[in-house]
């Protein structure tokens, strides 16, 4: 067991995976850690790239997807193989600053009130094309008013948070886009921080607007479903110490 798994989501993202590790291992300087790629049926050279850089450093992991799955498959297989306690995710692309992850698992490592189940970020001075921030913000407003999560940016792929707590979260495809109702849903506090945002360096976004539309209003039906139907109580054992004395 580790104290800390780094997962990264990764489809055709051969000229990204080296600059990305590379950021990620310096970022987790000092901390107890392991990388693990998920490719997600690339046909590219990913895979290729994360198995060589796994045989310089036994820290880096290479899942492999054989199809492609979907970026929710793919984090939920890395946090499955993962061995820390706690987990990070970001996205493949290069985006989100590696620089910024001690953002996320600091507060959750220290955590000492067992209280703390995520650690999300929020992204701030966005570095993308006018129509996928106007898209993007309008999917905010709306997931924002029908789950009151609390956060403005749920799509950001700089996430943090208990291995234990997110296992035990329903899955589906593109839950990736809901954890911060989700494990809010099952009595985890969330914290919220900002991150900041870079331009793609390499390779092409694998989503549309139009792709991301069609599939987010189903989801975010099914998400408000889930939350309502939550179990709305947790047992607490009783042990004889705490139970009513006999005279």
């Amino acid at each position: 067991m580790t104290d800390l798994s780094i997962v990264i989501p990764m489809k055709n993202e051969e000229d990204n995976v080296g600059p990305l590790v590379a950021g990620i291992v310096e970022a987790c300087s000092g901390t107890d850690f392991e990388v693990i790629v998920v490719d997600d049926g690339s046909d590219d050279a990913t895979a290729d790239v994360a198995r060589g850089l796994g045989e310089t450093d036994a820290r880096i992991r290479l899942l492999s997807h054989p199809a492609s799955a979907g970026q929710s498959a793919a984090v939920h297989s890395g946090v499955l193989a993962a061995r820390g306690r706690v987990c990070c995710t970001l996205d493949g692309d290069g985006q989100n600053p590696p620089e910024e992850l001690p953002k996320l698992f600091q507060p959750l490592l220290a955590d000492d009130t067992g209280r703390l189940g995520l650690v999300a970020g929020q992204r701030v001075a966005r570095q993308d094309t006018a129509s996928k921030k106007w898209a993007s913000k309008f999917a905010n407003k709306l997931r924002s008013r029908v789950l009151k999560d609390g956060t403005r940016d749920t799509g950001c792929g700089l996430k943090g948070f208990r291995r234990d707590a997110f296992l035990d979260l329903p899955y589906f495809d593109h839950m990736h886009r809901y954890l911060p109702a989700l494990f809010k849903r099952d009595g985890w506090e969330v914290l919220l921080v900002d991150v900041s945002h870079k331009e793609r360096q390499a390779g092409t976004s694998n989503y549309t607007n139009f792709r991301r539309a069609i599939v987010g209003v189903p989801d975010l039906l099914a998400v408000a479903w889930l939350i309502r139907r939550r179990k709305k109580a947790r047992a607490v054992e009783v042990t004889a110490s705490s139970g009513a004395s006999h005279d």
